[in-house]
């Protein structure tokens, strides 16, 4: 070490204690250590001596001292910009906790299509016959593990062969053309699949880059019917299936959709299916796997069985008749 270095204090290469940060965001939001000792109920003496003692652990000043007037400097700014959201989260963290203690809950995991798609719309029932059990809803593409994670339930989409083990088969899938009904109306008759080129075909983006999804294609579709060179009025590409239907449903084209997901908006209505006896079959299935230290709460086993009916209405709405397990 050079002659003239400083000795590094062990105790400013360690992290900080936490015990001290709610005094310093105390007096950093008043800049005033006796409104800061009154909001945190000790003496002003105390206050100042966890502020010294924290200004002792980062090893610089974070307030200036003036007779009648305290202000942060440059590095209390800093920690104090760090610190507040840190410890609001905290504190939101340890209310929930608070909150949910001794409740009955079940999380689940699924991605954002299905979950505003098909089972937030199927919720209410659930919730209205179970009060007393709270649910959350992860919606995300990540996959995440069940077996480390606080997630109880994961609902996926997937090739069978490809489909966790243990997991549950909820319902298959096939393809349909569906348009909004006003679209229709406004258009000559399709009544042939070549006859979809005079529309704009809307698509999944990222079915074409992804192996496993281009049984959603329109390319397959086309080739399937006898119309493997067809090209349409226009092409809309989108990243996930709500927006595709959502896109249907606005007269923005015809839509190649999931008809587990949109099986609802067909029974009202509000899509209708164009070419049904061109449907084409998927291989895709929906599954539903519980985690390890799941199984045996009563509140996911119930909320298991409720989804179950769900899946055999699915499966009914939309013909799937094979066996499930």
């Amino acid at each position: 070490m050079p002659d003239d270095a400083q000795p590094t204090s062990p105790l400013r290469t360690r992290p900080i204690a936490v015990g001290h940060l709610r005094a310093f965001l105390a007096v950093a939001r008043y800049l005033n250590f006796r409104a800061a000792a009154e909001e945190l109920a000790l003496t002003q003496s105390a206050v100042s001596r966890q502020i010294q003692a924290l200004e002792d652990e980062v090893g610089v000043a974070l307030f200036l001292r003036h007779t009648r007037a305290v202000e942060l400097t440059s590095a209390g700014a800093q920690l104090q910009r760090a610190v507040t959201p840190a410890l609001e989260r905290i504190d939101a963290s340890v209310r929930l906790i608070r909150q949910t203690s001794g409740r009955k809950s079940v999380a689940i995991t699924t991605w954002a299509s299905f979950a505003s798609m098909w089972l937030i719309p199927r919720m209410e029932a659930f919730q209205r016959d179970n009060p007393e059990i709270d649910i959350r809803i992860d919606a995300t593409d990540n996959v995440l593990d069940l077996e480390t994670s606080d997630v109880d339930l994961a609902l996926r989409y997937s090739l069978p062969q490809h489909a966790a083990r243990g997991a549950q088969r909820l319902f298959g899938e096939q393809l349909a053309v569906v348009a909004s009904p006003w679209l229709l109306k406004s258009s000559p008759p399709i009544t042939q699949p070549a006859d979809v080129a005079r529309h704009t075909l809307i698509e999944a983006g990222d079915a074409h880059r992804l192996q496993h999804l281009d049984w959603l294609t329109w390319e397959r579709w086309l080739d399937l019917h006898g119309c493997a060179n067809l090209q349409p009025k226009r092409w809309l590409f989108l990243n996930y299936a709500h927006q595709i239907a959502q896109a249907a449903l606005t007269g923005q084209g015809l839509a190649l959709a999931r008809m587990p997901l949109v099986a609802d908006s067909l029974a009202s209505g509000d899509l209708v299916e164009v070419l049904p006896e061109f449907r084409m079959d998927s291989p895709l299935a929906y599954w539903l796997l519980i985690g390890p230290r799941s199984q045996q709460r009563p509140e996911v086993t119930a909320f298991c069985a409720w989804l179950q009916l769900q899946a055999a209405a699915t499966r009914a709405a939309i013909g799937d008749r094979q066996e499930i397990g």
